[in-house]
């Protein structure tokens, strides 16, 4: 009798989610803030759900470093290895490894303790906490091939000191190329800087305003970011001006930016 080949499929998400019709995991939150200064220790929680309804999930949890590039994009590192890493002072309690019966959940303690010997002007620190799981279950793609699929997802892990926070953006530069326009800017804070970039552009010929998608971004400080405003293929040929804001942190502080261009 011939034998099916079997591939062991794994899905690695960021920020969860079930992915397949037999097996399913979600962890909340997806990302966890630590504010605690060196020699001094903080515990949160996380949920680990199985969202299957016949699979028991054994799973592990594990540690990366993590960073953004200028585009937002998650880049993926060894534990330890990048300068803003705090991976080394988590600890999972009680256990890193278990195992969920079909729709249990169970919440798992973080805690975080930098050293009290920590002497570096890093603002924030930051790790990616993944959970794995352990045993895959057989599935059965598309195509009829017998396949074993494993699911991994993973949150984010901050950790600042307890100062005054100062979430600050500096736009660096605003430009057109091609068929784009090009907001750049920098994280001149002391803590992370989320937000929504948008545009709006005014034809100077005609008065007609069109406003470009939302975009939203996330920074760390010290983070040099671009972010992409594609104009519309239907827009009209004209002199513009287009004005872009950049809308940010608790206190929804606003930075704005202006640029004339022609579209031809």
């Amino acid at each position: 009798m011939k034998r099916l080949p079997y591939f062991l499929l794994l899905l690695a998400l960021i920020f969860t989610l079930p992915v397949a019709a037999q097996t399913g995991l979600s962890v909340t939150p997806p990302r966890v803030y630590f504010t605690v200064a060196p020699g001094q220790q903080q515990r949160q929680k996380i949920t680990v759900s199985n969202v299957s309804k016949t699979s028991t999930l054994d799973l592990s949890i594990s540690l990366n470093d993590w960073s953004y590039d200028d585009k937002g994009n998650n880049q993926i590192f060894d534990a330890g290895s990048t300068s803003v890493s705090c991976a080394k002072w988590v600890a999972i309690l009680p256990s890193s490894f278990f195992s969920l019966a079909p729709g249990e959940q169970r919440d798992i303690e973080i805690q975080l303790a930098p050293p009290a010997s920590l002497k570096d002007t890093i603002p924030v620190h930051t790790a990616m906490l993944y959970v794995s799981q352990l045993n895959p279950i057989d599935d059965v793609s598309q195509k009829g091939t017998n396949i074993k699929v494993a699911v991994r997802t993973g949150i984010k892990i901050y950790q600042r000191l307890p100062v005054a926070r100062n979430a600050n953006l500096d736009i660096d530069n605003f430009s057109k190329s091609k068929e784009e326009l090009i907001l750049q800017f920098t994280n001149i804070g002391n803590v992370w800087a989320d937000g929504t970039a948008s545009c709006e552009l005014l034809n100077k010929q005609t008065g007609k305003k069109t406003t470009l998608k939302d975009i939203i971004f996330y920074s760390l400080p010290g983070n040099k970011r671009k972010v992409f405003f594609a104009l519309p293929v239907s827009l009209e040929k004209g002199e513009y001006v287009a004005s872009a804001v950049l809308n940010y942190g608790d206190e929804a502080t606003v930075k704005l930016a202006e640029l004339e261009f022609t579209h031809e």
